[in-house]
Order: structure tokens, then C-alpha cells, then sequence
């Protein structure tokens, strides 16, 4: 049966739409301190971006398996870009928070949607490829999105360029095909909920979990960790996750490459070694600024095997209900970042600075061991 769309164009687009994320989840990072200083109450808007994303997340899989991906691309994107807008323009803090909530909501859908479309259009020989490229242009919209606003003291002009960007590729999702909706019969209540039965998506989920608590700490507790524990300069400190950032996107660059050779779950082992030296230099030379960015490039190029490597299992072995099981895989996994960040904050709360490092390392090593029992479950399915 002839494609009734362009694999070229549509990875293009999922391209865009994942780096577009990349700006939507750094999008308070840089402007929040700003924010505080002028409205009362800013520091609570990211627990309102926290929800947007879950239900993003929750909702997207169902929605594109039965309507398609198109026109749910187009709307999310919308979303984020009004997003976006409001934190330019508004001033009110209740309008911020619906701001804030539109641009989580719509970066949830966009997340999930451009890694369940890609892993969709390519096969099994070159799915983990292109969902480690998709990964690596999460990662150069969230370095874009920090370089211009360490370069442009007014936050607004970041803001409306990522707008007049973000409008111009809503105009080219417009503009092309997707693959269709699944067949109705396969979209209905049962074989939803009846996804929840398998062990293998199950555990696959609880291995995003786990990586999602290892990101979700190490970007809102690293600056804590070495300034409080370590004694390195807030400036110092704070570049160290612009090096976090360029690790995970040298990692993805080349992860194709590497598979290749030693296929999916050697690579995802090699990765996850590599994060391991890294915390492990993090803790052993948090004082000096230098090792702690090469500590920090290595965590980054470790972890950002991870997902696309567990992603590409998922779209393997789920491909009925891709959409679906991509929506309770990303679910489970933004759980794990909430859960993480709540557990390393009440020590933070405690004075146990040291125990940021720990949590990094046990995150690694329970995903080590869920990874093969997962893989041997979904053979089976």
C-alpha cells in the first residue's frame, strides 16, 4: 500500500515540534527570577507548567491513534505558542498561570506525538536512529532557548523570536501528510486499558521513570549541590547544565552510529557507563568548576541514550497502539521526575547535599537491571 505522506517532511516536522519542546520546558529557567521580582507569585508557576505536561502527556496517545497525528500537531503547537505569547506579554499572575499551563500542556502533546510519529514511519533498522536524532533536537531547542537568553538581557525578545518560529512551522504542519488514524476497531476502551496488562511496557516505563528522576534531579538540584556542597560560584555553578545539555546532544548525534555496532541494549549499558564515571567525578571533584563540566558533559552524553533506545523498544513491540502505549510509557516517566525531585528535595530541606549523587548512581543501576528483563518480556509478547 502506497504512504499517503512524505517520511522525509514528517521528520522534519516532529524535528521542529521536539525542539520546540526543548524551549518549553527550559522556557521558565531564565526569566522566572525576572518574573519574581515584578509578580508576586512567580515561583509557583512551575508547578503549574508540572500539571499541563502530565495531562499533555496522559491525553496525546489515545487522541492520535484514533484521530491521526496532523491536526493535533498543529493545535498543541498553537498552544505552546500562545504559551509563550502570554509569559511576553502578560503581567497578571492568574494569566500567567494559564500561560504557563497552555505552553505545558501543549509541549506534553508535543513530547509524546513527534516520538510516537517517528518511531511510527521507520522501521526496525532505522527507528532508534531516528529517534536518537529526534532527541538530539530536544536538546539543540533547549541550548538555543539558554544561549539567547544568556546573550539577551530582555526575556520578552527570546520569547517572540521562538513565537515568530514556532508560527512558521505551524503554517508547514499545515502544509503536509501524516500517517492516518489506526483502524477503529483497534482504538476502543478494552485494548487501551488492555495495554496495561503487559509486563514489558510496564517495565520499559519504570526504566523512563527512573531516567526521568535522574534528569528531573540533576537539573533542579545540581547548582544546589555544587554551590551548598561544593563552594563553586553561582555562575560557575550554573553553567554546569548548559555542559549537561551539550553532553546529551553529542550523545544523541552519534548514537545511531554506535547501535550500529553494538546494537540497542550493549549501547544502553555503554551509555549508562559513561554517566556512572561522570557522577562519580561530580562527587570526588564537585569544588573544581573544570572537572565538574566535564563531569557534567559525560552525565549528559550518558543519559541521552536512554530514552531513545527504550522508545524504539516500545514502538517495536507496540505498534497497534503506538500512540497509547508511547501516552502510559511518558506518563509513568514524568511520575519518576516528580517522585525524584520530591525525594531529593526533602534531603536538600535536611542539609544532605551528598545524597544528590547517590540518588544519580541507584537510578542508574535499578535501570540496568530492568532493562534485560523488560527486552526478554517483550520478545515474548
Amino acid at each position: 500500500m502506497q504512504k499517503s505522506y512524505s517520511t522525509n517532511l514528517v521528520f522534519i516536522a516532529s524535528c521542529a515540534g521536539l525542539a520546540f519542546f526543548g524551549v518549553a520546558m527550559l522556557s521558565l529557567g531564565p526569566i522566572l527570577t525576572p518574573l519574581q521580582a515584578v509578580i508576586d507569585g512567580a515561583y509557583a508557576l512551575p508547578s503549574t507548567m508540572s500539571i499541563g505536561i502530565l495531562l499533555g502527556t496522559i491525553l496525546f496517545g489515545p487522541v492520535v491513534d484514533k484521530f491521526g497525528y496532523k491536526w493535533l500537531l498543529v493545535a498543541s503547537s498553537a498552544l505552546t505558542l500562545m504559551g509563550l505569547q502570554g509569559l511576553a506579554i502578560f503581567k497578571d499572575i492568574n494569566l500567567l498561570h494559564l500561560s504557563i499551563f497552555m505552553l505545558g500542556f501543549g509541549g506534553g502533546i508535543l513530547n509524546g506525538e513527534t516520538n510516537a510519529v517517528v518511531a511510527e514511519i521507520y522501521d526496525d533498522n532505522k527507528r532508534g536512529t531516528k529517534l536518537a536524532i529526534l532527541g538530539a533536537c530536544y536538546c539543540v531547542g533547549a541550548l538555543i532557548w539558554t544561549l539567547l537568553n544568556y546573550f539577551i538581557e530582555d526575556y520578552t525578545i527570546p520569547l517572540n523570536v521562538a513565537s515568530v518560529v514556532m508560527a512558521g512551522c505551524i503554517a508547514f504542519f499545515c502544509c503536509i501528510s501524516f500517517p492516518p488514524a489506526k483502524p477503529s476497531e483497534n482504538v476502543t476502551f478494552s485494548n487501551v486499558v488492555g495495554l496495561l496488562k503487559y509486563p514489558a511496557l510496564i517495565l520499559f516505563a519504570l526504566v523512563l521513570f527512573f531516567q526521568s528522576a535522574f534528569e528531573g534531579t540533576s537539573g533542579s538540584y545540581t547548582i544546589s549541590y555544587l554551590g551548598n556542597f561544593g563552594g563553586l560560584a553561582e555562575s560557575d555553578a550554573k553553567l554546569s547544565l548548559t555542559w549537561f545539555t551539550i553532553g546529551m546532544l553529542a550523545g544523541r548525534l552519534i548514537l545511531g552510529s554506535v547501535m550500529a555496532k553494538l546494537k540497542e541494549l550493549k549501547t544502553l549499558y555503554a551509555y549508562l557507563a559513561v554517566a556512572v564515571v561522570g557522577v562519580v567525578l561530580l562527587h570526588l571533584y564537585k569544588n573544581d568548576y573544570v572537572t565538574v563540566y566535564v563531569a557534567m558533559a559525560l552525565i549528559g552524553f550518558g543519559v541521552g541514550a536512554t530514552y531513545p533506545v527504550i522508545l524504539n523498544y516500545i514502538g517495536g513491540a507496540f505498534r497497534d497502539l503506538q500512540g497509547t502505549a508511547f501516552s502510559i510509557a511518558m506518563f509513568i516517566a514524568l511520575c519518576g521526575q516528580y517522585a525524584g525531585n520530591k525525594i531529593v528535595g526533602m534531603e536538600f530541606e535536611l542539609g544532605n547535599y551528598g545524597f544528590l549523587t547517590m540518588e544519580l548512581v541507584l537510578c542508574i543501576l535499578i535501570m540496568m537491571c530492568i532493562v534485560p528483563v523488560a527486552i526478554k518480556l517483550s520478545k515474548k509478547k
